[in-house]
């Protein structure tokens, strides 16, 4: 059964990751229907203007993120546009992907506020929290023995963090070393757009 979000997921018609491997897979939602929800979903898209490019590209990154219209505007509207990566980049969630603690954005988001997280020893349970350079982050080791991490030792010894990240698979810890490079960054969705929608 298809979830709410991977339906948003197929009317935005870009992947998120929203359930992981499955998106990798045969299974997922956007190779199997490859159209918009809805009976009308196969039919030709009709052509959306600039507002409507905007909108659109503003819930791609909420999705994606899981913020809330307060959270996006306060982000959005008093930032610069290379802050805005900057912030994006080192979340404490999206950190815990980077590192392969979690097999997608949401995952990592969940481990986060369910305090499977530390970060320089201290239980952050906040996604949002900046990861800076110094900060190390680590499994809690009371929750390494639960089904979420029960292949982690093995699908760590095959990933390689970003370069700035700097990741030790066998004590399940990771350290940022560096700010992370934004020159040339990919996001699944036009920040440019999304900055327009918030300017208005």
């Amino acid at each position: 059964m298809k979830s709410i979000k991977e339906k948003k997921e197929r009317s935005l018609g870009v992947k998120l990751f929203i359930k992981a491997e499955r998106c990798n897979s045969p299974k997922c939602a956007m190779v199997r229907h490859p159209y918009r929800p809805g009976m009308h979903g196969q039919k030709h898209r009709r052509i959306l203007s600039d507002y409507g490019r905007q909108l659109q590209e503003k819930q791609k990154a909420q999705l994606l993120y899981g913020f809330n219209t307060r959270q996006m505007q306060n982000l959005f509207s008093r930032h610069s546009q290379e802050d805005i990566l900057l912030r994006l980049e080192t979340r404490l969630d999206h950190v815990v992907f980077l590192l392969g603690f979690a097999k997608s954005p949401r995952i990592a988001r969940q481990l986060v506020s369910h305090g499977h997280i530390l970060v320089n020893g201290r239980k952050v349970t906040i996604p949002s929290f900046r990861v800076r350079i110094g900060d190390i982050m680590r499994i809690r080791p009371e929750s390494r023995d639960g089904k979420l991490f029960e292949d982690i030792h093995a699908r760590l010894r095959e990933y390689s963090a970003p370069s700035w990240l700097e990741l030790k698979p066998e004590q399940l810890e990771g350290k940022c070393v560096l700010n992370p490079q934004l020159e040339g960054l990919q996001l699944p969705f036009d920040i440019n757009l999304v900055v327009q929608f918030f300017a208005r």
